[in-house]
């Protein structure tokens, strides 16, 4: 049995555990909505794409040619009866010893098998003769009608992301629009009086706002809608009301630093007002401290992130991204991993999983090789700029060597 994120107490978790615990947070997926297709770039079905029609829908010509129905080779040339094109189809039966010129796409005659390339062809006034009849296999470049998929088929199951290839298959089939889940519409804020945004004059003691942005641009290419609150003041009675606000508008409500334990903290005591909050330890490197809860009667989600921008993005993806992946009705998943040989040696500890910013590449034999980006502060956004994967070292490992394999994840596929 999963325990939910409020009865994991003071215990140090497991990335593992973390990220099933927090799931249990979305207590029902997204309602769907029908899109047009055009509009349907990157969201996500919500049923199954069946097909309705055979696709191709007739038997028809792979190339360009003559279309004739092949015994043999002993004849070599053949009377045209006529043309067939794609979207305007030959008319009649095609007689034995007669053959039809044919463009790709076209529907297959009646009383013919096979297609002959352009390029074998001799064409005279009224007849072609055929070049090399030894080459020639009944049946060749012909495609069948249902030979991609058949009526009936599931063509597509809920939960696929509509990518390009995707969307074309779907408009092969006809479908003008598609179900699909609503974009889960995330609220993010940050707080601290050191905080300021780009544009403004940066304080001696302040920084600037780099966490949303960074939150910003993760939500948007997992298919999010961002709610942008902005940087929320420390005043409890303006936090409460900006943040109920938020929670009955939003599906789910993101911070990243300024949700701490131990000592006064406006955001914290407005997020305990409005609901349910809880801290976890997590045994991961960057990003150990987190918080989580509910907030309105509608249990809203919220996730309080670490303030560390790189601890940001790698929570976001180890945490986050299952949150989404369930408000879209989709199981949990592990994030996708790779497997690649170490180039240099990597430091950890065991009984915590370290995420190492790396680049990977492939070697002469097409092997696939894995190194540090360098420096590993969890304030170092230039080597999240520079990596192109996470290199994870988990729990159970106390360090890798070089020539040692290691799991990565790769940061340039999202799914």
């Amino acid at each position: 049995m999963t325990l939910s994120c409020f009865e994991l107490g003071e215990q140090m978790l497991s990335v593992s555990e973390a990220r099933t615990a927090l799931a249990t947070l979305i207590e029902r997926p997204l309602v769907s909505e029908r899109v047009a297709l055009t509009n349907a770039h990157g969201r996500r079905l919500a049923e199954d794409i069946t097909a309705t029609i055979n696709v191709p829908q007739n038997t028809n010509a792979a190339m360009d040619g003559v279309a004739l129905a092949w015994e043999n080779n002993a004849q070599t040339q053949w009377a045209l009866a006529g043309d067939a094109f794609a979207g305007q189809a030959f008319a009649g039966n095609v007689a034995a010893g007669q053959c039809v010129r044919i463009t790709t796409g076209a529907p297959l005659p009646p009383g013919t098998d096979t297609v002959i390339m352009r390029e074998q062809l001799v064409e005279q006034h009224d007849s072609v003769v055929i070049e090399a009849p030894e080459r020639v296999k009944r049946g060749q470049n012909v495609r069948q009608a249902g030979e991609d998929i058949t009526i009936g088929d599931v063509a597509l199951t809920a939960g696929t992301r509509l990518d390009a290839a995707a969307l074309g298959l779907v408009a092969s089939l006809g479908w003008a629009q598609v179900p699909v889940y609503q974009r889960p519409r995330v609220a993010i804020f940050s707080t601290g009086n050191e905080v300021t945004a780009p544009g403004n004059t940066l304080p001696s003691d302040g920084i600037y706002d780099a966490n949303r942005f960074t939150l910003t641009g993760l939500l948007i290419e997992h298919g999010a809608e961002v709610i942008d609150l902005g940087i929320l003041p420390d005043d409890f009675t303006a936090l409460t009301d900006t943040l109920a606000d938020a929670a009955a508008k939003s599906d789910l409500v993101i911070s990243s630093g300024g949700v701490s334990v131990g000592h006064a903290d406006f955001t914290r005591d407005a997020l305990e007002h409005l609901g349910r909050l809880t801290f976890w330890r997590v045994a991961l490197r960057p990003g150990r401290p987190m918080a989580c809860g509910w907030l309105g009667t509608a249990h809203t989600p919220f996730v309080g992130l670490p303030g560390n921008p790189v601890a940001v993005m790698v929570t976001f993806l180890q945490f986050v991204v299952p949150l989404l992946q369930r408000l879209q009705g989709r199981p949990v998943t592990s994030p996708r991993r790779l497997q690649a040989v170490a180039d240099d040696a990597l430091k950890s500890r065991f009984q915590r999983t370290d995420f190492i910013r790396g680049i990977y590449h492939n070697d002469k034999e097409g092997r696939l090789h894995v190194r540090s980006t360098g420096a590993q502060g969890s304030g170092i956004l230039t080597s999240m700029v520079a990596a192109n994967c996470l290199i994870e070292l988990a729990d159970d490992q106390d360090g890798v060597q070089p020539g040692e394999v290691v799991s990565i994840q790769p940061l340039t596929d999202w799914l």
